[in-house]
């Protein structure tokens, strides 16, 4: 009886694993006029799947007021991505070049429409900067951090 009664709790427990790698964390972020995003700050567990949402709330041209989120990786710096991005205007302020710095990424945003991107967490626990690199939006603060914690 003890046997099945250990049996029955191990897979209890591996199941309530299985469920919570499976957890999902959404967001919806806006991007404003004041160039900032509405959260900038977001925490999600390691290995999550993450749905962000950037809607762009601005109603200026796209070639004034455009947004992007982008998630970078724990070693990439935010200034020396957002300077390559700078002459990136015809892949949309996205430096091709420094991909491999990025986990992920929406598409630039004109005023009044949204994207959306979907992706895993990073496994290791700790702060990973976002960003808008479109012109002059970083150095004005439009910027965040996801914290990726065990305690997500």
């Amino acid at each position: 009886m003890l046997k099945k009664t250990v049996l029955v709790v191990a897979a209890l427990v591996l199941g309530l694993s299985a469920v919570a790698a499976q957890a999902a964390a959404n967001f919806t972020i806006e991007g404003t006029n004041a160039l900032r995003f509405s959260k900038e700050h977001l925490t999600v567990a390691p290995g999550e799947k993450v749905t962000i949402k950037l809607v762009n709330k601005s109603n200026l041209p796209a070639s004034a007021m455009a947004h992007n989120w982008i998630l970078l990786k724990a070693d990439a710096d935010p200034d020396i991505f957002d300077r390559a991005a700078m002459r990136a205007r015809s892949d949309g302020y996205f430096p091709k070049a420094k991909s491999d710095e990025v986990i992920a990424h929406t598409a630039l945003v004109a005023g009044g429409h949204s994207d959306t991107v979907t992706f895993t967490a990073p496994d290791k626990p700790g702060d990973y900067e976002y960003i808008c690199s479109f012109p002059g939006h970083l150095a004005a603060g439009m910027k965040g951090v996801l914290t990726v914690s065990k305690s997500g």
